[in-house]
């Protein structure tokens, strides 16, 4: 099968996932500057969701140019992952309605780690697909951001009943190490194009 259709899809889903963020903010009642203040958690979260959901998409999209076909197994990993990227608008409207209090903040990590997990389990289904010699496969390497990413979600989550705000820092934390496009596919779809 060819890969067009989960592309169109998925890109239409993400782009109702922002739409449903953008919706979720609440406008000032005040037409004044200092009537954004009590605004900005709800604010920072949506820019923090906004970049993963970015993130995802940049990522995505040099997956797919990395895909030469997809099968039933490709088709319904990238669904699970469309569906924690879909529980992106309530977790961030959570998170940012209640000031960063423990269980929303937990319930965001919840959301990011499946999400990551999802899309490692997209890969995986593609290079199952594809053979271990595919482009997929030899473009991601090591993939040491891929591993690292999970295990500072794994932390951050408990510290969400701890403290918050470190669990927020750490989740921004993997969002800088991602902001960069996946350069390695980048470069081998440079050196080796990829027909499909």
């Amino acid at each position: 099968m060819t890969k067009n259709r989960l592309e169109a899809f998925s890109d239409g889903v993400l782009a109702i996932v922002i739409t449903i963020m953008v919706l979720e903010l609440k406008r000032p009642a005040r037409p004044e500057f200092g009537a954004l203040i009590p605004l900005l958690p709800a604010l920072l979260s949506y820019v923090l969701s906004f970049i993963y959901v970015g993130i995802y998409w940049n990522n995505h999209h040099h997956l797919c140019h990395a895909t030469t076909h997809v099968n039933g197994a490709v088709l319904w990993a990238n669904l699970h992952l469309l569906f924690w990227l879909s529980l992106f608008p309530f977790a961030t409207a959570w998170i940012g309605e209640n000031h960063a209090m423990p269980a929303p903040t937990l319930a965001y990590g919840v959301v990011l780690l499946m999400a990551g997990i999802a899309y490692y389990l997209l890969q995986g289904a593609i290079i199952a697909d594809q053979g271990p010699s595919s482009p997929l496969r030899s473009a991601l390497g090591r993939d040491w951001k891929g591993k690292v990413s999970p295990v500072i979600y794994l932390v951050a989550i408990p510290l969400a009943l701890v403290n918050p705000w470190i669990a927020i820092g750490l989740y921004t934390l993997v969002a800088f190490l991602w902001i960069v496009p996946d350069r390695r596919i980048e470069r081998f779809l440079r050196e080796h194009p990829v027909e499909g």
